[in-house]
């Protein structure tokens, strides 16, 4: 397994080995050992698998009263990831990283407690597995205008497919009490 920090450092890239032979592929995607061996979150309470067509975005989503560390991975075709750092105080604050991420290559992208996270599928029919930290509580989410300008997110598609709720979060600078504290989640 190759993990490897990304431009914001507390997103990790995970490549986990993948096997291929005539038969096509296996991935061992998760190993509760094999995480904490190389220092990794290794306790997850809820899986989700979220479905969407090319150009459907999904984001940028967080909680803030039990907010959630995140391991993403596409497990059918292709999305585009984000996630932006809403710690208020953290060096990176409002600054963003996107990794695409492929059923076929088996990497995982995780992303901690205290940032917004958000896709696009790539593929028609693209599936996304992400682990969860916390488990969803419906009366505490929140999120981030996915095309706030100051975020300047460069989100590889034409037309986007949103539900109105993910048009109308407000920008960063318009989030207030409801981001987070670096020093909280330091």
């Amino acid at each position: 397994m190759k993990i490897t920090p990304l431009a914001i450092e507390d997103i990790l890239l995970i490549e986990p080995t993948l096997y291929r032979d005539a038969r096509g592929s296996f991935v061992e995607l998760f190993n509760e050992r094999r995480f904490e061996d190389h220092g990794l979150p290794s306790r997850f309470v809820q899986d989700n698998v979220s479905r969407s067509n090319r150009g459907v975005i999904r984001g940028l989503h967080y909680q803030r009263a039990r907010p959630q560390g995140k391991l993403i991975s596409a497990i059918q075709g292709a999305i585009f990831d984000v996630a932006v750092d809403i710690r208020v105080g953290s060096p990176t604050f409002g600054q963003w990283v996107s990794m695409e991420l492929q059923a076929d290559d088996g990497k995982l992208l995780y992303v901690p407690p205290g940032f917004a996270h958000g896709f696009t599928a790539l593929t028609d029919g693209s599936a996304v597995l992400y682990k969860c930290s916390d488990f969803y509580a419906p009366d505490d989410q929140f999120g981030i205008l996915f095309d706030d300008p100051a975020l300047g997110i460069n989100w590889p598609v034409e037309e986007p497919v949103l539900v109105d709720r993910d048009r109308q979060w407000p920008t960063l600078e318009h989030a207030g009490d409801t981001l987070f504290d670096y020093e909280d989640l330091s």
